[in-house]
């Protein structure tokens, strides 16, 4: 790996870094695997979407639910073209030519860093139109909950919150031995249709996607494979498996 992938992946992994409020390392995607919050075959399709510069939410209702961690383990499968970028309000308002990967740290009111509402929350929506990639999480546990809060409470128009491509639900188990947090429901769109369920807990299967290729599924999978036979543990170890794994990108995927 020469000099300049090597800074690059240092620059990606400390803007993901930079979400993390409760210290420690960031987990990567095979701890989530690993740790059962998400079965390998939603993490390959959710690696999928994401590769291709999918926009996506993450949301849980109760704090430490995990929402913080999944977005930055998603967030390592960014294209490399699209560097992370902080979504604050200045930057969101300034931005429409920036191509990026816009990092909302959580849609919601108040005086925190990269935290969106109102007018800027709108502008952050806005910066997809022009092919940039939006990635935050907000407190919902439900479709109608993050509906209510983005398109009635904010205002965004419903085609700015259909560049949303993936919507992911974690549920936290509280338990005298330790809590579990999984995965529970994830809705795609493809730009033009509502929100739609394509993979819950319950149902145990994702069903056939409209925003990824079966193709891009394999790729996926495969890297997945390799990543957890290689034991990839830290967030920077994943992103190099990534950017190794993009060079060999079947054409058309």
């Amino acid at each position: 790996m020469d000099a300049e992938t090597t800074e690059e992946i240092a620059r990606h992994c400390r803007e993901i870094a930079r979400c993390n409020q409760r210290g420690g390392r960031m987990l990567s995607v095979v701890d989530l695997v690993e740790a059962g919050t998400l079965p390998s075959d939603v993490a390959a399709y959710c690696i999928a979407a994401v590769s291709t510069g999918k926009s996506f939410l993450v949301g849980a209702s109760p704090g430490g639910a995990g929402k913080t961690t999944v977005m930055g383990a998603l967030l390592n499968f960014v294209p490399p073209h699209l560097p992370l970028a902080a979504a604050t309000e200045q930057a969101v308002l300034h931005g429409a030519n920036l191509h990026r990967c816009w990092v909302c740290h959580e849609i919601g009111s108040g005086p925190y860093f990269a935290y969106l509402w109102g007018e800027p929350l709108r502008a952050w929506f806005r910066l997809a139109r022009n092919g940039s990639m939006l990635a935050s999480n907000l407190h919902a546990d439900s479709m109608h909950e993050v509906e209510h809060q983005i398109l009635g409470q904010n205002s965004v128009p419903r085609e700015d919150f259909q560049h949303i491509g993936l919507i992911l639900f974690l549920q936290l188990q509280r338990r005298p031995q330790g809590h579990a947090r999984y995965v529970s429901e994830i809705y795609e769109c493809d730009g033009t249709s509502p929100h739609r369920l394509v993979w819950s807990r319950a149902s145990g299967h994702v069903a056939p996607s409209q925003i990824v290729t079966t193709e891009r599924t394999r790729w996926a999978q495969a890297l997945l494979a390799d990543m957890l036979g290689r034991h990839c543990r830290t967030i920077e170890e994943v992103r190099a498996a990534f950017l190794e794994a993009w060079q060999r990108l079947p054409p058309g995927s």
